[in-house]
């Protein structure tokens, strides 16, 4: 019976995640970047001084930079690591080239997202924002569509509480803390009917702790957290792979051609492996997308929350997170996998790619590689389901019309749901939470295409006041 559910939800999963999610999210993003003009080439610059630079007198509850990270908390997470080994593995090496791509186009489709995040969201006379899909779609559509907006709000919510903000997460993080400590389960206990390390058991135990005490401070706290967590986990991650890199230069010209001729020619780099360049277009584009969230309408969402008064400036802020999370760190993660022949090794996957990839690259002990990789491997986990969470409470807040009692309740049930994580083994919930996320897109981009519109007039406006 159990295999014959996950078989079903296999096959839903690989229907939402196929060739048509894929093709809209590209068309949107391809049709946004013709009608701005390239901005995301253009205006790069601008956009990460933005970044950095907060608004002086704009409205909202934290700083831009603070959405920035309270949204890159959610999209640099385990696909950073796990998601781009998976893609090369699947459609060689040539992924990473088509996760670029999708990525370039991906920036416009943020960019849009932000906008739309801030010209229709709502604040309160305490300035609490709440903005995000459900509120530019029920209210830059009309209240004819609002039954659309409820639709992602409880994708959304289901996203958060029942696997990518949750079970997954703290998941990953005890899987690795006990490869790390306890690979040969040396030191167990009998728990719920099975045998877990102390490793597993700890690891989740301070997790749900250290989730509660930020969780339960609202949105201002998880930003002040990620302010801090997420640009150390990422320069943590950068300097290492730039590391690699740099010890590895010689071979970088050679990987960089491999990457672009299985982009185009996969047969010819994987031996017939992969064979189609579909395949290496499709799992390159899929865990680019899983990996950034554009076009899924989770990042608007923490967008909303940002103090300013301009919707393309915060465009401009919300754009950098897809430039950051794939162009930068998800290249890096490919280029170290092609450069040592990780994705060549027979037995290895997930993440186990990438740490063949950190013990062969870098001028350290395997374990010392390993320990790095172990601590991004958490950083990124933990921040993910802070950010997750934070996209849950206000899709229940949308759908609640503020209820407090809900929100606090919900945080309860989401700080449970962390806690037995270590310890759910269904391959089902991963699935659903999979197909819940891709659901997600299709009220999203539905909203994008009909008010692209508007982002275009508000992007003209808007340089032609600040030439």
């Amino acid at each position: 019976m159990l295999a014959s559910l996950n078989a079903f939800l296999k096959i839903v999963d690989d229907l939402v995640w196929g060739l048509p999610l894929i093709i809209l999210i590209l068309a949107v993003g391809l049709l946004l970047t013709c009608r701005l003009q390239l901005l995301q080439v253009f205006h790069l610059p601008r956009a990460l001084k933005y970044m950095v630079k907060n608004e002086a007198d704009g409205i909202g509850e934290v700083s831009s930079f603070g959405a920035l990270c309270t949204a890159l908390s959610a999209t640099i997470g385990t696909g950073n690591i796990v998601g781009v080994a998976t893609a090369v593995c699947a459609g060689g090496p040539g992924a990473l080239f088509w996760m670029v791509v999708a990525a370039f186009f991906g920036m416009a489709t943020k960019y849009a997202e932000g906008v739309l995040a801030i010209k229709y969201r709502v604040v309160d006379k305490d300035n609490h924002a709440l903005g995000g899909p459900f509120y530019y779609i029920e209210r830059g559509m009309g209240k004819q569509w609002s039954w659309l907006a409820k639709i992602f709000a409880v994708f959304g919510l289901c996203v958060g509480l029942m696997g990518i903000g949750t079970f997954t997460q703290v998941n990953g993080i005890s899987s690795a803390v006990q490869n790390f400590f306890d690979p040969n389960q040396a030191m167990a206990v009998t728990l719920f009917g099975r045998t877990y390390s102390w490793a597993v058991v700890i690891a989740g135990l301070l997790v749900t702790v250290c989730t509660a005490l930020v969780v339960i401070g609202g949105i201002k706290r998880i930003a002040s957290v990620s302010q801090v967590v997420v640009p150390f986990m990422a320069v943590l991650y950068i300097v290492t792979c730039l590391l690699l890199l740099l010890c590895n230069i010689t071979a970088i010209p050679s990987a960089v051609v491999t990457i672009v001729k299985g982009a185009f020619n996969p047969a010819a780099v994987t031996g017939g492996a992969v064979g189609a360049m579909t395949v290496a277009m499709q799992k390159g584009i899929a865990r680019g997308i899983f990996s950034n969230e554009s076009g899924l309408g989770s990042a608007p969402i923490a967008a909303a929350a940002a103090q300013t008064k301009e919707p393309v400036r915060q465009g401009l802020v919300t754009m950098t997170g897809t430039f950051i999370d794939t162009i930068i760190i998800c290249t890096m993660t490919g280029l170290s996998i092609v450069i040592t022949g990780a994705w060549q090794v027979e037995g290895l996957e997930g993440v186990s790619v990438t740490n063949y990839a950190f013990q062969q690259g870098l001028p350290f002990s395997g374990t010392v590689s390993a320990c790095i990789l172990m601590l991004c491997l958490v950083f990124f986990a933990f921040t993910t389901i802070l950010g997750w969470d934070y996209y849950s409470e206000r899709c229940l807040e949308y759908l609640t019309k503020g209820s407090k009692t809900a929100i606090q309740v919900f945080r309860w049930i989401f700080i449970l749901a962390i806690f037995i994580g270590p310890y759910m083994t269904v391959e089902a919930v991963w699935t659903i939470a999979d197909i819940f996320n891709g659901a997600m897109a299709f009220p999203n981009l539905v909203a994008l295409f009909a008010l692209n519109g508007v982002v275009v007039a508000e992007t003209k406006s808007y340089f032609a006041r600040h030439k």
